[in-house]
């Protein structure tokens, strides 16, 4: 006889798998569904999150589905594994989805993603998105089980960030006193360097921009801004993700020079709308976000749709971006 299921996860599966229902509530679903995926033990309720969230990825939606992805990979589960591997081992599903699968394995951190990982790394024939995810995912999950890990000193702050996400590279390691911002800016606009350094160099910024008084919030701001003009379109999609994450005022010119660009790349200007989204208490965010609300990409639609609904959450001051149990209804 099969287990009874939990009722809220049903419902909310139920919201999110649902291709009727507005996008913006699929989303809110979505994060109370990685609240229970995410927990640390697991419950009895952490499986069936992660089926619940894996159950959505044949939406019609690429937002939603690279968003899945990502939630799944925040998760530490290994149950998460074999929806990600197919998701990316599928080449007639969309770049941007096959990136954050790609992504989703390296911030699990389990050896036995590296051989599809490393496949596709080399693999010429892949979209650069993809190649590029997966050199990062095969050297984050290398840096994981590494003894430089071991010997590295990250300094508290660093080794315990304000933000709660498994990034896909550590930040770099702060050797003196004073972080110096310039040589961080440096490496992170070294196109010479492994892009998983760059990276490192990337959350090493973030890190300094956060809280938002820091010193060094406004000028680490500043030198990441500058990254949104690198030629690999999955840099500066991550860029326009850690300014999401900041919620500085000092990235909404920047944020709001990408997304007007028509012709940046879609998965760039969504990442920048859902990063303006969690600005949306800040004067002008909003009526920004709406001039885009007939904009030619779908991605983009979808994203102005989900900002709009974050930017309203930030105005309301609700205690988080989520369908609390008591309001899941099925339709």
């Amino acid at each position: 006889m099969a287990e009874p299921q939990d009722p809220t996860v049903s419902a909310l599966r139920e919201v999110l798998t649902n291709e009727s229902e507005p996008l913006a509530r699929r989303y809110r679903a979505l994060f109370s569904l990685k609240h229970l995926a995410c927990l640390q033990p697991p419950t009895e309720k952490t499986l069936p999150a992660i089926q619940a969230i894996a159950a959505a990825l044949s939406s019609r939606s690429a937002l939603l589905k690279h968003e899945l992805a990502y939630c799944l990979g925040q998760s530490k589960n290994p149950n998460a594994i074999p929806y990600l591997r197919r998701v990316l081992e599928d080449r007639n599903e969309d770049a941007m989805c096959r990136h954050e699968a790609a992504e989703a394995l390296g911030a699990l951190g389990y050896p036995e993603s590296l051989d599809i990982l490393k496949a596709l790394r080399d693999d010429k024939n892949e979209p650069d998105v993809v190649r590029e995810t997966c050199d990062i995912a095969v050297d984050r999950i290398l840096w994981e089980t590494s003894e430089e890990r071991k010997t590295e000193k990250l300094k508290p702050r660093f080794a315990s960030t304000d933000f709660a996400s498994i990034d896909p590279a550590p930040p770099l390691p702060i050797s003196t006193k004073e972080p110096s911002i310039e040589e961080l800016e440096a490496t992170l606009l070294d196109t010479k360097l492994p892009l998983f350094k760059r990276y490192r160099a990337m959350f090493a910024l973030r890190d300094l921009a956060s809280p938002p008084d820091l010193p060094t919030a406004t000028p680490a701001v500043q030198a990441l801004a500058k990254g949104l003009k690198d030629p690999s379109a999955l840099f500066r999609h991550e860029i326009a993700f850690v300014f999401g994450q900041l919620c500085h005022p000092a990235a909404i010119p920047s944020l709001t020079e990408t997304l007007s660009n028509l012709k940046e790349v879609g998965m760039v200007r969504h990442e920048a709308a859902e990063a303006l989204g969690s600005l949306g208490d800040e004067e002008g965010v909003e009526e920004t976000l709406r001039k885009f609300l007939n904009d030619p990409e779908q991605v983009v639609r979808d994203s102005i749709m989900v900002a709009l609904d974050m930017a309203e959450y930030e105005k309301n001051g609700d205690k988080e971006y989520a369908l609390l149990p008591e309001t899941v209804s099925v339709a």
